[in-house]
């Protein structure tokens, strides 16, 4: 079950991998990249700001606590002056617990200090990182985007692009409609010519045509009889002769031999 479920988390994994692979654009990567880097500066310009503010507020209360020191001093000469002993003592006392803040705030002031340093030093480090990167950043930009122009000259120059093999099926569907219409076309003309189709766009010809077909034939037909009456005219067929009279006529001429 184990191994099962190792080799489908490793067949998800390579699938999703792909997948991003094939979305990923480098320029966007790149320019994402650089972003989150100037993200990181602006933070470590904040925490430098941080620590320096932190730094200035210790070092006026320092300034302040020096100036209580200097007070409390006075006010126990005065007490010493005026005999008063126990006023001095107070004054003295409040003296030294304001120099000991002093001292814990001087460690603190110089912690502070070294942090600052280190965050300075490593801002100022980021910052030509990410000059560096900039600069290659844009390199490779360019150089990414020569090459997809390349790529996309070369795929239409040989047709293997997507959108090109689009086009080359489209130009080729094309000829084949077309070669195919006229075919079609043809085979119409050809069956149309041969009379195993009736032209019903030439009705009024057709009708034409008929109409002198029939005055053609009936004027053949009028010409064989009319060289049948000519024939029968010119004595082609016998004639019936009539019958010799015995009896001449009284007035009958006579006839001389």
């Amino acid at each position: 079950m184990a191994g099962l479920m190792g080799r489908t988390a490793l067949v998800i994994k390579s699938k999703y991998s792909k997948l991003l692979n094939k979305a990923e654009n480098p320029t966007e990567t790149l320019d994402y990249s650089y972003e989150q880097m100037l993200e990181q500066l602006q933070n470590m310009k904040r925490g430098v700001a941080d620590v320096a503010t932190a730094k200035k507020r210790i070092e006026l209360q320092q300034q302040k606590l020096e100036q209580n020191v200097v007070t409390l001093e006075n006010q126990a000469r005065q007490a010493v002056a005026a005999n008063r002993d126990d006023l001095a003592t107070q004054a003295l006392q409040r003296k030294a617990v304001a120099q000991q803040q002093l001292q814990d705030m001087d460690v603190q002031v110089k912690q502070l200090q070294d942090q600052q340093d280190k965050l300075v030093e490593g801002q100022q480090a980021l910052e030509t990182k990410i000059e560096s990167f900039r600069s290659q950043k844009e390199i490779l930009k360019a150089q990414y985007s020569a090459a997809e122009a390349q790529v996309k000259v070369g795929e239409a120059a040989t047709g293997i692009g997507k959108g090109m093999q689009d086009t080359g099926l489209a130009i080729q569907r094309a000829k084949d409609k077309t070669e195919e219409m006229q075919a079609r076309a043809s085979a119409i003309d050809e069956l149309t010519s041969a009379g195993a189709l009736e032209d019903f766009t030439s009705g009024d010809q057709d009708q034409l045509t008929r109409e002198l077909a029939q005055v053609s034939q009936s004027n053949q037909v009028s010409d064989e009889l009319a060289k049948l009456k000519a024939e029968v005219g010119s004595g082609d067929a016998p004639k019936e002769i009539p019958a010799a009279s015995t009896d001449a006529p009284a007035d009958a001429p006579e006839q001389t031999s």
